[in-house]
């Protein structure tokens, strides 16, 4: 794999299935548009057969109508456009545009009676982001009014300032359709979606109750009246009114899912205080109550094995139990919950999918089961679980097979303390020796697996051994695993890092005398501690996105006024103690600092502050800025700055190992 061959990773999101009708959106990195196509997918249950549904520019979020006869999705007309809300029949015709929205629309839910539609959709302030003032006119960005900021939450990254701009919920009829826009799509001018919700308390996450007379959404405690951690389940009044709590989660609460039985389903965690970071989400369960106090949420899953990914989805529920997607040991796997459960161990939830693999996302119908589902050698594919056999529908992948990939290998260490320690090697082709790339995740509290990883693949292709570790901090291993660095950086999850480097390293096809180390985010302030403790180890070092200094990061981090001291505690000489910053004296390795401008995970300050450190100590450095970009540009970045990226690294190991 080749940076160019970014283009071929073509990735299936969550399916929709309902009686015999599957269907699936896909997208691809395309560069001549820089921006993300592709279309809507019918895939045959028989396998074999799969065919194009749509031909629009970005399609995706595919929501079959309970009746069966009508497709809601999302579609971006041309690159640069924000999503709409369009609807198809099931047997094809012209598509319907239901919503011109200024900033799009979000993920369609029907409700059961298939004639409305529920979507979470931001509502820009009058004279911002395009929308005119009261005079009419539409300032551009540098003219805005000024804002004026009162919270601490009040920007994120990869969507920017949000006070302005709060997401909102909305419901919109879909049989009052008229005009023809000039696209060739059928709008619905006269069927405007009405808002049901205000304020900031970010709902998100829509599902309607099984009697179509409420939206659940998760949204922040007391509504978002004052910046919080907590998030809670309620219900919205379809016909308009104000919200209903009906789940107060112990922490957070997340994809709300009626049962049929009086009940809801959501996933949760739990936290005491203001440490809330890498706490294990469980399923929940609560009684839906409309007209009184909420009930009391009981947990079904327990809360140090079992690990829900939230990215996966909403719980759905079978005849045998609720379908959940669960991280383990690097794998997301579809587990299955009894409803009867009281806080029931990994081992006593029913394996149904993912064995080696990451679960993406799925859904249920009847007795069938479809998930999209990652291995090595592909970003998602389409499976089938029915009769406890599972069935590949698709081979969305096959381009980028053919380009050659490598077979990761898992990779087991013992650090100094004995702990148990686990992780993943992609060699390349020959013999070897082969120089080393040590590559550690970001997070901290996620996770190298089983599933297809872009990155590994092209350094390995490019000639490199590339050595995964998950130490201590990451997710899927356990509750006590996740929290073991909380106050406690550069310790523990150091000494599990090089562990899992020396166990690849006893390979003698492996070059341990030529070594490099790379990372983003936490895993680029891992390079900066390793550089800089074990700089001896290592012949260069590739810091991307990093935190290097957590007193700065605290006040200027979207998420910094809480993960600085969920990590690293009050005291700032702790702070100043954990910071990558404040060991750059110590750095004498060539050393790349690579940032995005627009980042305010971890601002493009970070990356300033230890460039000038090391640049004024005279070490070999350089600081690679990318325009435009902000944290997730390795994952969701514009198509030709991942590629340019890609060079950039191949770039600088090319000159070091």
């Amino acid at each position: 794999m080749r940076p160019e061959d970014i283009e071929l990773v073509a990735a299936p999101g969550a399916p929709a299935l309902r009686g015999d009708l599957l269907l699936v959106g896909l997208a691809a990195p395309d560069l001549p548009t820089n921006s993300y196509a592709g279309g809507l997918y019918r895939v045959g249950l028989a396998g074999g057969e799969v065919r194009e549904f749509t031909r629009g520019h970005r399609d995706s979020a595919p929501e079959i109508s309970p009746d069966g006869t009508q497709v809601a999705f999302l579609r971006s007309a041309k690159a640069g456009e924000p999503p709409q809300l369009h609807v198809i029949p099931v047997d094809g015709g012209e598509a319907r545009r239901l919503t011109d929205l200024p900033l799009g629309a979000g993920a369609p839910v029907w409700a059961p009676d298939s004639r409305r539609i529920a979507f979470v959709a931001r509502v820009p302030d009058a004279g911002r982001y395009g929308v005119p003032n009261a005079d009419g006119t539409a300032p551009d960005a540098a003219a805005e009014a000024p804002r004026v900021i009162t919270r601490l939450e009040y920007r994120f990254d990869d969507i920017g300032f949000q006070h302005d701009r709060p997401p909102q919920l909305f419901v919109v009829d879909t049989d009052q359709v008229t005009g023809v826009d000039g696209a060739g799509s059928r709008n619905t001018a006269n069927s405007v979606p009405r808002q049901l919700t205000e304020g900031l308390a970010t709902p998100c996450h829509a599902v309607w109750t099984l009697e179509g007379d409420h939206v659940l959404v998760r949204a922040q405690r007391d509504w978002g009246v004052a910046e919080t951690l907590n998030t809670d389940i309620y219900a919205v009044p379809a016909d308009g009114g104000d919200p209903v709590l009906v789940a107060r989660s112990a922490g957070t609460a997340e994809h709300p899912a009626p049962l049929g039985d009086g009940t809801i389903a959501f996933l949760g965690d739990e936290f005491p205080d203001t440490r809330c970071t890498a706490r294990n989400l469980g399923l929940w369960t609560v009684p839906l109550v409309l007209d009184g106090e909420p009930a009391e949420p009981r947990r079904l899953t327990d809360a140090e094995t079992v690990d829900a990914e939230i990215t996966a989805g909403r719980p759905v529920r079978t005849a045998a139990g609720v379908l959940i997607a669960v991280r383990n040991r690097g794998a997301v796997e579809l587990r299955r919950v009894p409803l009867d459960a009281d806080r029931a161990t990994l081992a006593e939830l029913a394996l149904v999918a993912g064995d080696q693999a990451a679960v993406k996302g799925f859904a249920a119908s009847g007795d069938r089961i479809v998930c999209t589902l990652s291995t090595w050698d592909t970003p998602g594919e389409v499976v089938l679980v029915e009769d406890e056999t599972t069935t590949r529908l698709t081979d969305f992948s096959a381009p980028l097979r053919a380009r050659g990939l490598r077979q990761p290998l898992e990779v087991k260490g013992v650090a100094p303390d004995g702990y148990a320690t686990h992780g993943w090697l992609l060699l390349p082709e020959g013999d070897g020796p082969h120089p080393v790339l040590l590559s550690v995740h970001g997070g901290p509290f996620m996770y190298y697996g089983w599933g297809f990883f872009d990155e590994a693949q092209v350094y390995a292709a490019a000639g490199y051994a590339v050595v995964l570790p998950n130490p201590r901090g990451s997710a899927g291993y356990g509750e006590a695993h996740g929290r073991a660095i909380i106050g406690a950086l550069g310790t523990v999850d150091v000494d599990d890092v090089l562990s899992v480097l020396d166990a690849a390293l006893e390979r003698p096809e492996l070059d341990s005398a030529n070594v490099g180390v790379m990372g983003g985010s936490y895993g680029g302030w891992m390079t900066g501690w390793l550089a800089s403790h074990h700089g001896h180890r290592f012949r260069a070092a590739w810091s991307e996105r990093a935190v290097n200094a957590w007193d700065s990061f605290l006040g200027t981090s979207d998420i910094g006024w809480w993960f600085a001291e969920a990590y690293c505690g009050t005291d700032p000489a702790d702070h100043l103690a954990m910071s990558p910053l404040t060991h750059a004296h110590r750095i004498t390795i060539p050393f790349a600092v690579v940032h995005s401008e627009h980042d305010w995970r971890c601002p493009v300050e970070q990356a300033q502050r230890m460039y000038v450190a090391l640049h004024r100590n005279g070490v070999e450095t350089e600081l690679i800025l990318f325009p435009g970009e902000g944290h997730e540009l390795t994952r969701s970045g514009k198509p030709r700055h991942r590629e340019q990226r890609f060079r950039e690294v191949l770039r600088w190991w090319s000159r070091h190992l």
